[in-house]
């Protein structure tokens, strides 16, 4: 495809869907999930990329919370070792405390002191009654002492013992509070992370495993006449597909290739479990395939009508396919374009040959339809409302997202054309013809 070819395609869903360029040109990059939009909320939900930081902070929040739940554990240890200052000293005061105990033996040689003084007999001499007396106050003032020793020991040891306890019930109730703070951490990341995962579910990805192909189109198709091919849709992946919508898309122009004719082409489907011809929706999808199985394909035929009043020029088809599930998974693959010629009405072609689809882009798996050659049938569920619709802006002008998917089938050529194209064409348009 020239890239005269390519940008026209471009203006075309700049002009008439700018929103779809805009918005969904990271949609399938790198097979990794995305949006149809990167704002905080999509239609009033708040965006995958908003809940990927949500459960980053509170997985950072959890770990945090078990560095210092590990953290009170060892704090806790550390107040109750042997050898930690507070548990040293209470200690020490407990053996002082003990020491203090030689009171009972002053308060004994005491009371001896005071039993021999009293049994003095009458006849005992004065030095005898005053050696006693003596040896009485002596006692009574060691007593004295001991009792004033072990009352200050004793309430050393209770003072250690009590700030000893305080340490340790400290450090106990910040362990508790960390192991709470643990549990609402860990609640609150389950959150997070099931609010993500259920997000993603729900976020369109790329399926390079699920193929569409196009065979049958002639590369030259006279105006006023009718062309049928076929379309095939594949499923390769190991996983049914509950639903699966193919698109097809046509694109036109006049040889300058700068006046667009998508209102000129009709387009009609049909299948063998629903015969009678169709008029594709403002969606561009062919049906539905409701389920298609792992392996399996299904076949669409396709109608297409170009209005004699066509000019001679250039047309592009666009196939594309796209996937939802029950459970909400959904995703597609990248358009492949496949270039032919229009003709003046009344000509002949020149060749009977049939195109063939371009490259695809990185990524992708190629045009070769993956899986066996079993075939299923497709479900006639799409609207049987024309696409030709009025006015020479191109069909993607009534091209709206699917209700099963955020994006319609054009998109995808979208994706495949890229805004930098509508840049490139604008800088062509503005200067030189090419």
């Amino acid at each position: 495809m020239t890239i005269r070819r390519i940008a026209a395609t471009a203006v075309a869903a700049a002009v008439t869907t700018p929103a779809v360029l805009l918005s969904v040109s990271p949609v399938y990059a790198d097979a990794k999930p995305v949006t149809a939009q990167t704002g905080q909320q999509r239609d009033g939900k708040t965006s995958v990329e908003d809940l990927r930081k949500a459960a980053a902070a509170a997985q950072q929040k959890y770990d945090e919370a078990v560095a210092a739940e590990k953290a009170a554990v060892n704090a806790v240890e550390a107040a109750m070792a042997d050898d930690a200052p507070h548990s040293v000293a209470a200690a020490k005061a407990r053996k002082e405390a003990a020491a203090a105990a030689a009171k009972a033996t002053a308060d004994k040689e005491r009371d001896e002191a005071k039993a021999a003084r009293a049994a003095l007999p009458e006849t005992a001499t004065a030095d005898e009654k005053a050696e006693a007396d003596k040896k009485l106050a002596a006692a009574e003032a060691a007593a004295t002492a001991a009792e004033a020793r072990k009352t200050a020991a004793d309430a050393e040891a209770a003072k250690a013992g009590k700030a000893a306890d305080d340490i340790v019930v400290d450090a106990g109730r910040k362990l508790a509070a960390a192991r709470k703070a643990v549990d609402i951490a860990l609640a609150e990341k389950r959150a997070a992370d099931e609010a993500l995962a259920d997000a993603e579910k729900r976020v369109c990805v790329y399926e390079g495993k699920l193929t569409t192909t196009l065979t049958g189109l002639p590369t030259e198709i006279v105006a006023g006449s009718t062309v049928d091919f076929t379309v095939r849709v594949t499923n390769g992946t190991a996983k049914t597909m509950d639903k699966v919508l193919p698109s097809v898309f046509f694109h036109g122009t006049d040889k300058s290739g700068t006046k667009t004719v998508d209102d000129l082409f009709g387009v009609q489907w049909s299948t063998a479990a629903s015969p009678a011809w169709k008029h594709v929706a403002k969606d561009h999808f062919l049906g539905s395939v409701t389920p298609l199985k792992k392996g399996a394909h299904a076949d669409i035929k396709v109608r297409l009508t170009v209005d004699a009043k066509a000019p001679a020029g250039n047309g592009t088809a666009l196939v594309s396919g796209q996937y939802v599930n029950n459970d909400g998974t959904c995703g597609g693959n990248i358009a492949l374009w496949h270039d032919f010629t229009t003709l003046p009405a009344g000509s002949k072609p020149a060749t009977s040959g049939t195109v063939t689809p371009s490259k695809t882009t990185p990524g992708t798996s190629g045009t070769t339809p993956q899986g066996s050659t079993s075939s299923q049938a497709v479900g006639a569920t799409t609207s049987s409302t024309s696409t030709t619709p009025s006015g020479s802006t191109g069909s993607l002008a009534s091209t709206g997202s699917s209700s099963a998917l955020p994006l319609a089938g054009a998109a995808g050529a979208a994706v495949v054309l890229g805004a930098g194209t509508v840049v490139l064409t604008r800088r062509r348009k503005a200067g030189a013809s090419s």
